[in-house]
């Protein structure tokens, strides 16, 4: 991608906090993925790997997975983590720096997944279309696809709240003493092309006493869900399921909830 999502480019602290910001470090969707892959029974290629918050806890389970991020902070901060793991879940791990729109594994995989809403960074259909469909190449005939984004809350998008920053989570504090606090705000809302102008703000206390702020600005498409369902059968897949939550309840039994699909290669 040619924007920077969320600093995770350009600066090797935003992908080192990323673990420890608490939203991000238990967010409920692990367990889904590993049973996934599981039932897969692999091998696995993970689409915007990041630092292995799903891809480790996969590999754990005995599964081969491929990880495929845009970012080099975010795939050094994988390989420590791999580092500390057995020699048996290492072997399981590969580890690739590539473009989702642009890449050439020479494999194909029995299940792909996008965990965590990379898909969204995607802003035009050109680009979404190139990802899906270099998505089907790389499946197995019959293979399974997770398709993860948020479901747009039209309460949301029609909020009188553009440039508030809201807390994200609690304060915490890094290993080597940085005390963090992280904001974020909709700094604008593009209602006809659908994307918004996103904004991560790390407020940092070192240990010194000096303060520091870091903006991260960038933009993310948001997608409902029957124009997502399009795009998969456009590009090859059969939608099986959606769901609105990593529990796989039905889609409208929450609202906005997620849209979590599982589609099938065709063709």
């Amino acid at each position: 991608m040619s924007q920077d999502t969320g600093g995770y480019q350009s600066n090797p602290l935003v992908a080192q906090l990323y673990d420890q910001f608490g939203p991000y470090r238990d967010r409920p969707d692990v367990k889904m993925f590993v049973k996934a892959a599981l039932k897969s029974g692999g091998p696995v290629l993970e689409v915007g790997c990041g630092t292995g918050r799903v891809l480790l806890p996969t590999a754990r389970a005995g599964i081969p997975i491929t990880g495929l991020d845009l970012s080099e902070y975010m795939l050094d901060v994988c390989r420590d983590a791999l580092k500390k793991e057995s020699r048996e879940v290492q072997e399981r791990v590969d580890l690739i720096q590539g473009d989702m729109r642009d890449f050439d594994l020479g494999r194909k995989f029995a299940l792909v997944t996008t965990p965590f809403r990379p898909f969204q960074h995607l802003i035009t259909t050109e680009d979404q279309i190139r990802c899906l469909e270099n998505i089907h190449r790389h499946l197995e005939p019959d293979g399974t696809f997770i398709l993860d984004i948020f479901n747009p809350s039209l309460k949301h998008l029609s909020a009188d709240d553009l440039g508030q920053e809201m807390d994200s989570g609690p304060e915490f504090t890094t290993p080597d003493g940085i005390k963090v606090r992280r904001r974020d705000k909709v700094a604008a809302r593009d209602l006809f092309n659908q994307v918004l102008d996103v904004e991560l703000i790390y407020y940092l206390r070192h240990p010194n006493g000096r303060k520091e702020r870091i903006v991260y600005a960038f933009p993310m498409r948001y997608l409902f869900r029957y124009e997502a369902e399009h795009l998969l059968a456009r590009c090859g897949f059969e939608v099986l399921d959606i769901f609105a939550d990593y529990d796989k309840n039905p889609l409208g039994s929450t609202y906005p909830g997620e849209l979590i699909f599982f589609a099938r290669k065709q063709g």
